[in-house]
Parts: C-alpha cells; sequence; structure tokens
C-alpha cells in the first residue's frame, strides 16, 4: 500500500467548511458590534439611558430651559456653549476655530494634561466651582488660569477643561454636587451643542479593529485556531498505511478500482500520475538490465527510437494533472512498455 499526503488542495477541501462557518460567525460578531456601537447608547451619549450615557444631563439642562443640540459635525456653534466629549479626536486646529467661535467650550478629558489623580470626591478649592461644592473628579491634572479640585477641573479664558467625565453620566448625577457642577458647566448659555465627533478627524479616528472589543478580538483567534485544528485533523493522512490481512480473497481488478476511486475521491490525481510512472519503471527496469532506481530513459529511447527527453518527462514529469490527464499519461506509458518489450 501507498501512504497518500495531504496537499494544499486536498487540506482546503477539508478546511475549507469549517473556515466559512468560522468566517460567517466573525462577520456576524462585527456587524452587531458595529451595530451596536452606532446605537443611542455610547459614553456621554446625550440619549443613552445607560449607566455612561449622559440622558439624566441633557433632561436637567432642558427643565433648566437649556437648549441640547446633539451633532457630530458641530458647524454651527456661535454664541452657544460647545460640549466636545471626544476632543483628542478632533484637529487641534479645528477644535481652536470651534472653541473662539462658541461663547463658552467645554472640553471633556483633553490629553493635555501633566499628570492624573483618581477619581474621588473633591472640593472645589475654587470660586468658579463653589456653588457646586464637593463633587466626583479625578483624571487628567492641567495647567490654567482658574484651578478647580485639585487641578483637575481648570479653565483659560472660556475654554474649560475636565480631567473625568463621571458627573455627565447617569450613573454618578446624583452624588455629592455632580449634578450642580454638570449643569453650571453647560448651562452658562441658553443654547448647548453636545458635539460627539464621530466623522470629525478620520486622520485620528479609531480603524475598524481598534473598535471592535478585545474579547471578539481572542474569539476570532480561537475561532481561527480551531479552524486550523479541524483542517488537520480532517486531513490527518499522514505516514505509512497499515497493512491489514484481508477476510477474504479480493481480485486484483476490484482493488485496481477500488483505489482508483479512493484517489479520485481525493482529488490526488497528481499522487496517482506520480504511482502510475514509479510502477511503470519498475517493470521496465529487469527487461532493460537496467538497477531498480536508476533513470532507464537512455536505454528505453535506444530501443524504442524515442529523443532521450521525451522519455524522461513522461517517466518523470512531477507537473499537476487532472483526471483527463491522469488517463492520457496511462496510456501513454501503456504504449511506451508495449514498445519496449516488442524492441
Amino acid at each position: 500500500m501507498t501512504a497518500v499526503s495531504p496537499d494544499a488542495g486536498r487540506i482546503w477541501t477539508a478546511a475549507r467548511g469549517p473556515l466559512l462557518i468560522g468566517v460567517i460567525i466573525l462577520f456576524t460578531a462585527v456587524v452587531i458590534t458595529l451595530v451596536r456601537g452606532s446605537g443611542e447608547g455610547g459614553s456621554f451619549d446625550p440619549r443613552s439611558f445607560r449607566p455612561e450615557g449622559s440622558h439624566a444631563v441633557a433632561d436637567l439642562l432642558e427643565q433648566n430651559g437649556v437648549r441640547v443640540e446633539l451633532t457630530d459635525t458641530a458647524s454651527a456653534v456661535d454664541g452657544a456653549t460647545l460640549f466636545v466629549t471626544q476632543p483628542n479626536l478632533i484637529d487641534p486646529e479645528r477644535l481652536a476655530d470651534l472653541s473662539s467661535r462658541a461663547s463658552a467650550t467645554v472640553l471633556l478629558a483633553p490629553a493635555t494634561g501633566v499628570g492624573r489623580l483618581e477619581p474621588e470626591t473633591r472640593q472645589p478649592g475654587c470660586p468658579l466651582a463653589a456653588k457646586a461644592g464637593a463633587a466626583t473628579t479625578g483624571g487628567f491634572v492641567y495647567e490654567g488660569e482658574q484651578r478647580c479640585y485639585d487641578s483637575t477641573l481648570v479653565r483659560t479664558g472660556t475654554v474649560t477643561m475636565i480631567g473625568y467625565g463621571g458627573i455627565f453620566t447617569n450613573r454618578d448625577i446624583d452624588e455629592e454636587g455632580n449634578a450642580a457642577l454638570a449643569l453650571s458647566l453647560l448651562g452658562q448659555h441658553e443654547r448647548l451643542v453636545w458635539y460627539v465627533p464621530s466623522a470629525a478627524d478620520r486622520s485620528q479616528q479609531k480603524s475598524l479593529t481598534d473598535l471592535v472589543p478585545d474579547g471578539w478580538k481572542f474569539a476570532a483567534l480561537q475561532l481561527g485556531i480551531a479552524a486550523v485544528l479541524i483542517a488537520l485533523w480532517r486531513a490527518r493522512r499522514l505516514g505509512r498505511v497499515v497493512p491489514e490481512r484481508l477476510p477474504v480473497v479480493v481480485r486484483a481488478a476490484e482493488t485496481v478500482e477500488g483505489r482508483a476511486r479512493l484517489y479520485r475521491r481525493s482529488h490526488a490525481a497528481s499522487h496517482a500520475a506520480s504511482v502510475l510512472r514509479q510502477a511503470t519503471r519498475d517493470r521496465l527496469a529487469p527487461l532493460l538490465g537496467v538497477p531498480l532506481g536508476d533513470d532507464p530513459s537512455e536505454e528505453i529511447a535506444r530501443r524504442t527510437s524515442r529523443p532521450v527527453a521525451s522519455v524522461r518527462a513522461l517517466l518523470y514529469d512531477e507537473g499537476p494533472v487532472d483526471d483527463r490527464g491522469l488517463v492520457a499519461l496511462a496510456t501513454d506509458l501503456d504504449v511506451l512498455e508495449d514498445e519496449v518489450r516488442k524492441g
């Protein structure tokens, strides 16, 4: 018996089903992630009722006569308070232009701090936030003209920077003076432009892979490993085939036909071609007086008057062969063997 080692075509045939299932699962996971991420449920979203959302703050502002305008372009900010939830995604020049046109600007956690503090309840320590009193602050520490809450909230001119956004969330709005501080910062004018820069500066935005949660990435890695293992499992026909004693005598024709079917089902035409060539060389070697394993092409050429190159190509060519080419090869080898025997 002859072992059939898996080639790339056979491995792909065995693995394409599990791989397709893995791709479908991964695609579905990405779509679900993107759909959930683009809905009304993001952090500091005034439409979101989630703990990290900001619907409670927006509702309080509207109850106090402030018109909240949610936008992702912020084209009209003149005379309004501008609240930027993700200033790090905006080009600095564009952010400076928007701030110069707004009556007041509040930047949430811009990455320009000189240090960091853990979020906790702090006293204002400045006239700017004296009415609000103690509030949950922390995060980045900034330099500025007016400093409050251990410099985690500072104001320079009309621009206010706050290093932690807990006071704007549904989860923390009712703690200490968080609601009062949020209203004092965002309710400075009758109109508030709530800027969520989902398309502000695409050169600085996160890529699709950054938007996919780490859990989904880990799941994709596991699916990839599982697909490889399944492919190896389905293609595991390595090493020598162990012969078994047959309980009955099987005719040679049936054995040949059975092996041929196995080769065909395994798409192993190239391997079958190699077996045919090897068998022809082994049968002709004793007739030509050539030791087994040596190249009999020159001796065959002398007996059949065929070119040596043509004989060698017929006996040793290892190029890919399809089913039709395999049939033609078998015919050519039979003709060659007949010519040698008659010569």
